[in-house]
């Protein structure tokens, strides 16, 4: 069990960010509790309206856990108001050493990671006000993930995409349905085992409901990210839980370029 520990950012690198923006967004790192509280506010606003998430350890509208004080939060913030409208997190090699473990072995068994979980970054908690969801805030997060990921050298990132189980798992095994053809083909995959693995195996495919590839695993897919292991229930979101992986040398040359990685 790990300790519960305040919601500042005591442990997190600080790591510097230079200035990136598009238009009227522009993004930072959160480097002060009450940024972090913005995060942790928007967080909670849209996972509980959208996804009736259940937060045991919420409070004032907040979405706290153990692991935000030793993550580094990217924040997109709408220039004219200071609101924030995105925000990702990450957690470092460095520090999930530190406190033990990353967030994903809650769910998953990342032992097949062996000795690349040196080189690996966790993202986390990815959320965008609904206002602003049409493709630039994503790709300010994305653009600032990619410069600490340069500035860090690593390899690899892993995280875990959720996939809402209010149309009765459809969309989950739809997202099954095609990740299983692509992890036979990457035979270096590492394959993460969920410890409550949710169902889709037992779902059947109906042609006649409406399913298709959530915003943020279909962006994984496009950067070069895989699926690597069926999806873990997590009941306190409603979701189904998929492990995504991304070798950074498998990444689209498009993206690699868009962002600086080259």
């Amino acid at each position: 069990m790990l300790e519960i520990l305040d919601s500042s950012l005591s442990h997190a690198h600080q790591l510097a960010l230079p200035r990136i923006a598009a238009g009227s967004l522009e993004l930072t790192v959160a480097r002060t509790a009450e940024e972090l509280e913005a995060s942790q506010r928007l967080r909670f606003t849209v996972f509980s309206e959208e996804m009736n998430a259940v937060f045991p350890e919420s409070a004032n509208g907040l979405d706290v856990d153990e692991y935000d004080p030793w993550c580094e939060h990217l924040l997109v913030r709408e220039q004219l108001t200071g609101q924030v409208v995105g925000t990702y997190r990450l957690l470092t090699p460095v520090n999930a050493e530190r406190l033990g473990r990353y967030y994903s072995e809650s769910e998953f068994d990342l032992s097949s990671l062996g000795d690349m979980r040196k080189q690996v970054i966790e993202l986390g908690r990815s959320c965008i006000h609904p206002d602003y969801r049409n493709g630039a805030v994503i790709m300010l997060l994305w653009a600032g993930i990619a410069n600490i990921v340069k500035h860090l050298k690593l390899r690899y990132v892993l995280g875990c995409a959720s996939v809402s189980l209010r149309d009765g798992g459809v969309t989950a095994a739809h997202v099954w349905h095609q990740a299983k053809h692509s992890m036979a083909e990457a035979k270096h995959l590492p394959v993460l085992r969920p410890h409550h693995p949710y169902p889709v195996g037992r779902l059947e495919l109906d042609a006649d409901l409406p399913a298709r590839m959530p915003p943020l695993i279909k962006g994984y897919l496009k950067v070069g990210g895989r699926i690597c292991g069926e999806p873990a229930w997590d009941p306190d979101f409603n979701t189904a839980d998929f492990p995504v992986f991304l070798e950074i040398d498998d990444m689209d040359a498009r993206y690699r370029r868009h962002f600086g990685i080259d």
